[in-house]
This record gives structure tokens, C-alpha cells and sequence, in this order.
């Protein structure tokens, strides 16, 4: 199965616009400033030209700060070092408009004549609020971007897991009728008594399979009730007594898990432990739940373990099972398969956390 590549898609859509940003900010700042220049009147044009110069001398400070302190210092936690170079910064720009600021507006602009518009302290103040305060604005823009790229990953993550499930339960339910219809059929041939049962038991395991069963979790009672139906309805092709034994010790009838989690083990075991009418190791189902935690073990006569292991079709069912496990229970799940000459053993624990 193809996996989506999230992080590219990522790139592709990325919501980050700084020149929106940019633009933005020094229109307001521009704004603002004019206003104080102007003294709350209507700006003249010295006004202007004051406003636009200030705000090149705050600009570059600003963004000397916005693209090397920030993202070299301050985002990489070195916070010492980000706070003595933010001050130095600052300081140094604040000298050198004290000292180059009136000058340069009077050889640049010798027609106009520049009134002092801000004192040495006040320009020391403006400087300082300005640099904290774009500081501020830039790290909640960062935050907010970030925390909408977060969420579309999240959507994303959630999207290829739905999709993957849904791709993976679509194979799991044909696989079930094709070894299901597969009994029906050899009871057929032998023409016994128990098809006409067998065809129903098998109708309401499928209703289960693909109806009741089309749900995000289902209830271990439920599950229960399936392997209970799929080992009677097993019995009507295999006339071995005592061919299985399911030892059950839950505390929780309605604790949650995925559905058709379990079942895929036991038609394994009965597809690769049980030769019909002939006595062999009974297949042994455990399952024990307590608290958040669930473990199954099932274990059966290892006849054909090459071909459970290495035939393409007869591994659909495991395989399914793994990649569904992996998807719905990461880092919550522990599974195990075991053989040695005479057992082939499964071992399934998880921990339902929700």
C-alpha cells in the first residue's frame, strides 16, 4: 500500500506568507508613527518623509532580529544568548540613528528643515517597544502557522489511517468468504446433513462480519459471540471431538477493540492445524482481559507451517492483521508468533488506553 507523503504535501500547502506579514506590519507601523510624528494633526510632508526614514533605521534591527537572532537563537533555545545579542542589537541601532538619523535627513532632504521629533530617551523608548513588540507578533505568527500546519498533519495522519484501514477491511471480508464458502463447498460435495445449518450459521457471521462489524470498535462480548459462531459453524466440516477448546476469563463484557481483530488467528489455525476427520492436537483459544489489557493466545498443530508462512494467498489474513494492528494500536500491542515442529502458537496482548 502506497503511503501518502505527508511532509511534501505539507510544503506544497504551507499557509506561512511573509511578505503578507511583512506588508502588513509597517503599513500599521507607518500608520502609527505618522500619527505620533504629526502630533495627532494632519501630517505635512516633512511628516511623511521623517516617518519613511524612521522606519528603514527600525527596520533593520527588526529584521536582523526576525531572520538570524530568532531562528539561530531564540528558536533553538539558547535563550542567554538570544537576549545579550536582542540588547546589543537594539543598543547599537539606537546609537547609530541618535548620531546618523538628523544628519542624514538634512544632507538627503536640505529643503526641508527636520524639528527634533523624538529626544534621545524617546528614542531609546521607541526603539525598545518596537523591538519587543514585532518580536512578539513574529513568534505568535510562527505560532500560528505552526499550529495550523500541526492540525493538517493531524487531518492528514488521520485521513491515510482511515483510508488504510478501510483498504485493509475491504481485503479481510473476501478473504473470510472465499475460506467460508470454501466449508460450505466441501460440505456440499459430501452431501452431509448440517449444510442447510451450516449455510445459516455462515449468514449470520457475514451479517457480523460485514455489517455489525463497520464500526470504528466493538465490544469484546461481540467479538466473542463471532469466534463462538465461527467454531460451531467450523464443526460442521471437521467431525473430530473436542478439535477445540476456548478458555475465556474477562472481566469486561464491553471492553473495547477493533473489530475482526481476532478472528483472522482462528481461521488460521483452522486452515493450517485441521485435516477434517483425522485426530489431531485440538486448536487452544486463551483469552484473558483484565483492566486496559487484553491478551490472546491460540495454538494448533503445526501441519503445513511452510505453506502458512510462504504462500501468498494463505498470508492475507496475518498479514492484514499486523498492518491493522500497527495502525490502530502503535506501541500499545505486542504480538508473537511461535512453531517448532509440532505447535504453531500466536500470541496477541493489547492495551486499550482509550
Amino acid at each position: 500500500m502506497q503511503n501518502l507523503n505527508i511532509s511534501t504535501l505539507i510544503k506544497k500547502t504551507n499557509y506561512h506568507r511573509p511578505l503578507i506579514f511583512n506588508s502588513v506590519l509597517w503599513f500599521l507601523a507607518f500608520v502609527i508613527l505618522l500619527f505620533i510624528f504629526s502630533k495627532g494633526q494632519a501630517p505635512i510632508t516633512v511628516d511623511y518623509i521623517y516617518t519613511i526614514i524612521f522606519l528603514i533605521a527600525l527596520a533593520i534591527p527588526v529584521s536582523f532580529n526576525f531572520y538570524v537572532l530568532i531562528p539561530k537563537f531564540l528558536k533553538q533555545e539558547k535563550y542567554i544568548l538570544y537576549s545579550l545579542y536582542f540588547i546589543a542589537n537594539l543598543l547599537v541601532f539606537i546609537l547609530l540613528s541618535n548620531w546618523l538619523l538628523q544628519p542624514m535627513l538634512n544632507i538627503l532632504f536640505p529643503d526641508y528643515f527636520f524639528v527634533s521629533y523624538l529626544s534621545k530617551s524617546n528614542m531609546f523608548l521607541v526603539f525598545t517597544i518596537f523591538l519587543v513588540t514585532t518580536t512578539l507578533l513574529k513568534l505568535a505568527e510562527d505560532w500560528f502557522y505552526f499550529n495550523t500546519n500541526e492540525n493538517k498533519l493531524l487531518r492528514l495522519k488521520n485521513q491515510q489511517i482511515e483510508t488504510q484501514l478501510s483498504t485493509l477491511r475491504a481485503q479481510i471480508n473476501p478473504h473470510f468468504l472465499f475460506n467460508s464458502l470454501n466449508v460450505v463447498y466441501a460440505l456440499a460435495l459430501e452431501k452431509k446433513d448440517g449444510i442447510k445449518k451450516a449455510i445459516v450459521q455462515l449468514s449470520d457471521i457475514l451479517r457480523y462480519v460485514i455489517y455489525d462489524s463497520d464500526t470504528e470498535w466493538v465490544t469484546l462480548k461481540e467479538e466473542i459471540t463471532l469466534i463462538k459462531n465461527y467454531i460451531a459453524f467450523q464443526n460442521h466440516r471437521v467431525e473430530t471431538p473436542n478439535i477445540t477448546n476456548f478458555d475465556i476469563d474477562i472481566t469486561n463484557e464491553q471492553f473495547k477493540i477493533y473489530p475482526m481483530l481476532l478472528l483472522p488467528l482462528l481461521e488460521n489455525s483452522y486452515k493450517h492445524g485441521i485435516v477434517a476427520n483425522e485426530a489431531h492436537i485440538p486448536i487452544q483459544l486463551k483469552l484473558t482481559q483484565h483492566g486496559n489489557n487484553l491478551e490472546f493466545k491460540i495454538s494448533n498443530a503445526n501441519l503445513n507451517i511452510k505453506n502458512a508462512i510462504e504462500d501468498k494467498h494463505s498470508g492475507i489474513g496475518l498479514e492484514n492483521l499486523k498492518n491493522n494492528l500497527n495502525l490502530i494500536y502503535p506501541n500499545q500491542h505486542y504480538f508473537k508468533i511461535e512453531a517448532n515442529k509440532d505447535i504453531f502458537q500466536v500470541t496477541l496482548y493489547i492495551t486499550n488506553e482509550a
